[in-house]
Parts: C-alpha cells; sequence; structure tokens
C-alpha cells in the first residue's frame, strides 16, 4: 500500500492504564440494551423507513424483549417527529418501555424534542455534542471551555423543560467522538454535566462513551471506559453507556472488553446496521452471552422471524455468514466438520448429556430456530460420508454401513462436481435410490420360496434376465444363504464375503425395513446393494440382488457371463 505516511494514530490513551478489565475472565450478566435502530440504523438507509414500517419495527423490538429503545431525532425531520408522536397518541408504548430521543445541545432543537414527547412518561432525553481534537479544531474552531460550555448550556435547559413539564424525564449525554476526544477532557466535560444535574436517589443518569469512529485496537477502548468509570462523579448515580461503531470491524470486542472495564448498558442495532460499517450487533453480541450460559434478556428463539422483519423494514440484507443470523452460519460443507458433527450429535444422543458441546456448532441451532436437516449439514463436492450419511438418517432413516456410506460419499461429492451445485436432501436420496436400491439390471428379481429340508433351507428363485424368466434353485444355512448360492451355481458368479445388516425404517405393523448387502469379488472390490421392503427377508433378498447387478455392471473379469 502507497501513502502509509499520511495516517497515524488518532486516539488517546488514558493517563492511568491499571487494565484492571484484563483480569476478567467473562461478562458475568447482561448489559443493559438500547436499540437505536430507528435512528442510527434508519437514518443509515439509502430509503429511511416510512411511518408503518417503524412502528412494525418497533413493536417488534417489544416482543423481543428491549425495555429501552431509541425512537429518533425528533427535531431531524417531520417523519422523526411524527413517528414519536404516534407511538405516544396511539399508546403503543408498553409501561415496562422507555423510550429515547436524541437532540444536539441547541435551543430550538431542545424545544421541539420536549414537544415531541409530550404526554409519554419513561422517556430518556439524550444529549450530547461532539468533543474530538479534530472536530474542535476543524469543525466549530471552539476552545476546550467553549465546547465544555455548549454541554452545559444545553444541560441546563434540558432541566428547565423537565421541572417545566413536570415528568422525571431520564438524562443521558455523550461526548460525541469520545474516541477521538483527550480522556482527560472527556472526564471534565462528563463531571460537569453530572454536576449541573446532580443525579440522586433513584435518579441515575446515563454518561454514553460512544464509538462515533473506530480509532485504536479493542483495549484501548477498554482502557478509555475504565478511566472514565473509575473518576466519574457520583459515580453510583451513573450509568456508563456503550455505543461502539464498526469502522474496524472490532465494535463487538470494542463492547465486550469495554464491558469488563465498567461499561454497563449498549446502544446497538440488530445485525449492526448503522452508517459507515454500521453499529455494534446486539444479536452477535446477545448470542455470544447466550452460548456462555448467560441469559442475554433478549429473546432471538426465532432467529428467521427476526431476519425476515429486519430485512422487510429496512431493505438491507442479512448475509450469509452473519454470526448467528446468516443462513449459512451453521452449515457445514466440509467433510471433515460434518463428520465431527454427525459423530457429535450421536454422541449426544446416547450421552444424555445436558450441556451442549457439539463440534463446530458454538450453540444449538434449534435454540434460535433453525433446524440441523436445513442448516447444518449441506452437500456439495466438498462433503463427506458422515455428513451424506447423517442427512440420510435424518431425513429418511436410512442408517448405511460405515463403507457403504463411504462409497457413496465419493459419488454424491462427483454428481455435486459434475453439476456445480449444492444438493437437496431429496437430490442426495435420489442418488442413493438410483446407485444402490432395488436395482433391477441385469437381474430382475421377481419372487423367493422356501422349503426346509432336515438341516437345509432350499429356496427357488424366480429373475428376469433379458426379458426371460427364469427358476434358480439353490439351498444353504438360511434364506440369504440360499438366495446367494442359487445365483452363483445357476448363473456362474463369483463372490464372497458377504456382509449384511438390516433396520427399521418406521414402527408400526406397516412398517418397511431396510438391508444392506456387501459382497466381495474374485478383484477384491466390495460392491454394496439395499432393499427396502415390508418384510426384512424380502428387503434382505433384493439388497443382494442390487449388490449383484453392481457387480456385473461393473464388468469383473472373474465373473462368467449370465448363463
Amino acid at each position: 500500500m502507497k501513502n502509509t505516511g499520511k495516517y497515524a494514530r488518532s486516539y488517546f490513551t488514558p493517563p492511568e492504564c491499571p487494565m484492571r478489565w484484563a483480569q476478567k475472565e467473562y461478562i458475568d450478566r447482561a448489559p443493559g440494551w438500547c436499540s437505536v435502530d430507528l435512528r442510527d440504523g434508519n437514518q443509515a438507509l439509502v430509503i429511511p423507513m416510512g411511518l408503518e414500517e417503524k412502528l412494525d419495527f418497533f413493536q417488534f423490538l417489544v416482543s423481543i424483549g428491549f425495555k429501552e429503545i431509541e425512537v429518533g431525532f425528533p427535531a431531524a425531520s417531520e417523519t422523526e417527529y411524527t413517528f414519536c408522536r404516534a407511538l405516544i397518541e396511539q399508546k403503543l408504548i408498553p409501561e415496562d418501555v422507555t423510550i429515547q430521543v436524541l437532540t444536539q445541545s441547541r435551543p430550538h432543537i431542545i424545544e421541539k424534542t420536549f414537544e415531541a414527547i409530550r404526554g409519554a412518561e419513561n422517556v430518556i432525553v439524550h444529549l450530547y455534542n461532539s468533543t474530538s481534537a479534530a472536530q474542535r479544531e476543524q469543525v466549530f474552531k471552539k476552545s476546550k471551555e467553549e465546547i465544555i460550555d455548549i454541554a452545559l448550556s444545553g444541560a441546563r435547559l434540558l432541566q428547565q423543560y423537565r421541572e417545566k413539564a413536570g415528568i422525571p424525564y431520564q438524562f443521558e449525554y455523550s461526548p460525541e467522538s469520545f474516541t477521538g476526544t483527550e480522556p482527560e477532557f472527556a472526564l471534565e466535560i462528563c463531571n460537569r454535566v453530572l454536576d449541573v444535574w446532580k443525579p440522586s436517589g433513584k435518579e441515575k443518569v446515563i454518561i454514553n462513551l460512544p464509538v462515533t469512529v473506530e480509532l485504536s485496537l479493542p483495549h484501548i477502548y477498554a482502557n478509555q471506559v475504565e478511566y472514565i468509570s473509575e473518576h466519574l462523579h457520583m459515580r453510583e448515580q451513573v450509568i456508563l453507556s456503550l455505543h461502539p461503531h464498526n469502522d474496524r470491524g472490532c465494535a463487538v470486542a470494542d463492547t465486550e472488553l469495554a464491558l469488563l472495564a465498567g461499561g454497563e448498558r449498549v446502544e446497538g442495532t440488530l445485525f449492526g446496521n448503522g452508517e459507515r460499517t454500521g453499529n455494534v450487533d446486539i444479536v452477535t453480541l446477545a448470542l455470544n452471552l447466550y452460548s456462555h450460559g448467560i441469559d442475554p434478556q433478549l429473546d432471538f428463539s426465532d432467529m428467521p422471524a427476526v431476519v425476515e422483519l429486519y430485512e422487510r423494514t429496512t431493505g438491507m440484507r442479512v448475509g450469509d455468514r452473519q454470526p448467528y443470523g446468516g443462513k449459512l452460519v451453521f452449515a457445514a460443507f466440509s467433510g471433515s466438520h460434518q463428520d465431527a458433527i454427525a459423530k457429535g450429535m450421536r454422541w449426544r444422543g446416547a450421552s444424555d448429556s445436558a450441556r451442549w458441546n457439539v463440534p463446530y456448532l458454538p450453540i444449538d441451532p434449534r435454540d434460535i430456530g433453525r433446524e440441523y436437516e436445513a442448516d447444518v449439514i449441506r452437500i456439495n463436492s466438498q462433503s463427506g460420508k458422515g455428513g451424506i450419511g447423517y442427512l440420510l438418517e435424518q431425513h429418511f432413516g436410512f442408517n448405511l454401513p460405515p463403507k457403504m456410506r463411504e462409497q457413496l460419499g465419493y459419488t454424491v461429492k462427483s454428481v455435486s462436481d459434475h453439476q456445480h451445485k449444492e444438493l437437496s436432501p431429496q437430490e442426495v436420496c435420489d442418488i442413493f435410490y438410483q446407485t444402490y436400491v432395488g436395482l433391477s439390471s441385469p437381474i430382475e428379481l421377481i419372487d423367493c420360496h422356501y422349503k426346509r429340508s432336515s438341516a437345509r433351507l432350499h429356496a427357488e428363485v424366480s429373475v428376469r434376465i433379458n426379458g426371460e424368466e427364469r427358476l434358480l434353485p439353490g439351498e444353504g444355512n438360511g434364506r440369504l444363504d440360499s438366495v446367494s448360492n442359487a445365483f452363483k451355481q445357476n448363473l456362474g458368479i463369483s463372490y464372497s464375503n458377504l456382509r449384511y445388516t438390516e433396520h427399521a425404517l418406521e414402527t408400526g405393523s406397516t412398517a418397511r425395513a431396510a438391508a444392506y448387502v456387501g459382497i466381495q469379488s474374485v478383484s477384491g472390490e466390495t460392491c454394496w446393494g439395499a432393499g427396502v421392503h415390508e418384510d426384512i427377508i424380502m428387503a434382505s433378498i433384493i439388497a443382494l440382488t442390487s449388490a449383484i447387478n453392481r457387480l456385473l455392471s461393473a464388468g469383473d473379469r472373474e465373473n462368467a457371463p449370465l448363463h
């Protein structure tokens, strides 16, 4: 890359960095959540949501469990104002839900904001002004003290409007562009605002530390948060909030480390929607907690519904690899991954373990409304025998012998490779049938009859070969053995080492059975066949006939022509 010399770090490290947060191993409780989808996320859309879409989104956020929802910047546009009024006038805000509104520290904007929330009881009024060195120098051309005066004048106005309304609105302050602000100055301006508001008793103030632009490694933000947390005035009366953006792709890491460092509340969006690279993704944060056994206090048990609502109302698309929500995040195409998942699931079923610990799956897909059969094992040219076998077992009940499963795996992979496509479970089953089940060429099985004399069983096998029906007699120790001998003695077919397994496909009096037969040719190749029938003996004879047909179709030179 050229021009690296034009870039240098533009963040500030705190004067004291004990990094106490680094000694903590995990987050032990869910933070307070505030959805900013309807402001941060909405303002980032090419076509912002209309009123009805916003109402749908708000009600869906409530159903997920959000207790704080930022509904917009009411003074920014008529649409924003109308939405806020619609929520209040239509009484759509539950008693246990608090709406949040954003305002700059400007008198006419603050006035319009308080007009918008008239009639609402549970409201957070979020005041902000930018404090970064770059903004002070380039945009506002103001000194630090002048920037503090902007914040304090807004803080005093909020107090006046709250007193006039007679409603205990909660206040929040953000030093916007916090990550580009000297920590000592960010601390000073937050403490000066706190000194105006003087929170006490149950009346807590939210101090929000936004990663307006990601400028550093995540641990730097954690250090900044720890510094502010340990030096705030009236800390016990403050809720320390985080609002990370994702410019460096580290918003989740920023947030998780900052929660260890003293953060108590998170403002974010579903799937990280927001300006530029977006806000922190609350879905990922919440389900990361869930994967560690912590109740996130948000309900994502129907992830397909969350994705559908998000895509419908925003016009955005959840990426296939988006953590937890993407349609391929649990999918395993790799053969080794599929095999490990299949074995892990079988082990789990056999051990009845209460703990989730399946290879390659950090959480149980069913816990968020996803299905193993549709989402986990996906078949293409990279797939292996384990995944293909697991898919046939889960969808259709077939439990193939390992060596047969291996052979089928190569066949399925070859079909996918030549067709350049993923194969559906039904397509895999069709390949299995076409390759192994009930094969009738060159030998078509018609019927079998048996009779016993002394210790031997005699079989008469009716077959059709090249359009000619023939009756093949044979005897052996059992039915399958006698039929096998009938084929060998009457048709001049040579094979050995017959392997046989069977199982029921269903339950009940009319249940079908599946049988699998493998035979070894003189050259050492094992040919497999399968049979499906209500009678298990007939299923085994069909499987043997299929195996012999595969042997003959392979052109084994040691076998004489049918005669």
